[in-house]
């Protein structure tokens, strides 16, 4: 197969290799000894279906349709790298799984506020875990994003805010774009005040320790926080449930990449465009559209109002 030349001329030299050499890894296993040519709809059926994670107590369960679809992808695009370059005549269409319908998940003002009050009520990772919570609210920045995320200080190992400007930028300095985007945007007034506050406290970084280092792992206090933010609403007499589908048909706690849906809804729910919230979430207009857009006021609204008239 193709997969070896794709790995060493191409996906080595981009910004996010790692990304590529999982998946690799896991096609390798199934297409090593294969021809391209044996490429069909049969066969990237079976290597779906061969897909599993195994437990060390022996079981097994399906990878998800998701991350299949992104491994077969990478496989497609290795068949076409390898065709653009002439090392086949060819190339063949890799067969997809059905793209999963979108994670309908986003936490409601309630749910955020309590898991705000969680954070702030932890003893060790209170502080940092409250600013890592409020970025995400606000700008709806991924993870690792939010941690790299330097206040005032452009830098190669991460974005930064620039509290003079009220500008944020996503990408560390000299970074290649990657299909992910992390294009700069306009930081809302009011959090802008807060982060000008932490600047003039000296604050280096967006999320830091105590001690005023950068917070590399934020999983622990997530998963104490969401826990806390049950049992404090809970006390009070109010039910929350902080979980979300975990794509085998069960529940699992929500995971800090709901900020991002959070802050995407929320902003549709309150009447941004498409269009400039793309630009602000640096997500594809596409994506916002068929993931979130059913969430704007004006969604469908030519067709609601022509529906509405007396038949």
């Amino acid at each position: 197969m193709c997969l070896a030349i794709y790995a060493e001329e191409h996906a080595a030299h981009i910004s996010a290799p790692e990304r590529i050499g999982y998946a690799i890894e896991a096609l390798d296993e199934f297409w090593r000894d294969l021809a391209v040519s044996a490429v069909s709809g049969g066969t990237c059926r079976r290597y779906a279906k061969s897909r599993v994670r195994r437990f060390k107590d022996g079981s097994t369960c399906p990878i998800s349709p998701g991350t299949v679809r992104r491994e077969l992808n990478v496989l497609q695009a290795a068949i076409n790298y390898c065709h653009g370059e002439g090392y086949l005549i060819t190339a063949p269409k890799v067969v997809l799984p059905v793209r999963p319908d979108p994670v309908e998940r986003f936490l409601t003002r309630q749910e955020a506020a309590w898991l705000l009050r969680a954070a702030r009520n932890l003893r060790r990772d209170g502080r940092h875990l409250t600013d890592f919570i409020l970025h995400g609210l606000y700008t709806g920045s991924r993870k690792d994003t939010i941690l790299g995320m330097h206040i005032d200080a452009p830098s190669v190992s991460g974005g930064h805010v620039d509290t003079v400007n009220g500008i944020l930028y996503r990408k560390p300095m000299g970074k290649a774009e990657t299909k992910k985007r992390q294009r700069p945007a306009r930081l809302p007034p009011r959090y802008l005040a807060h982060l000008r506050r932490q600047a003039a406290n000296g604050r280096r970084f967006v999320v830091q320790d105590c001690d005023g280092y950068r917070v590399g792992d934020i999983r622990k206090g997530w998963a104490r926080a969401v826990r806390l933010a049950e049992e404090l609403a809970a006390g009070q007499g109010i039910e929350i449930d902080l979980t979300m589908p975990d794509g085998k048909g069960g529940r699992k706690y929500i995971t800090p990449h709901v900020l991002k849906h959070t802050a995407i809804t929320w902003a549709l729910q309150r009447g941004a465009s498409i269009w400039d919230a793309a630009g602000y979430f640096s997500t594809s207009p596409e994506t916002i559209q068929r993931v979130y857009g059913h969430h704007a006021p004006d969604h469908m609204q030519s067709a609601v109002e022509a529906m509405d008239r007396r038949i």
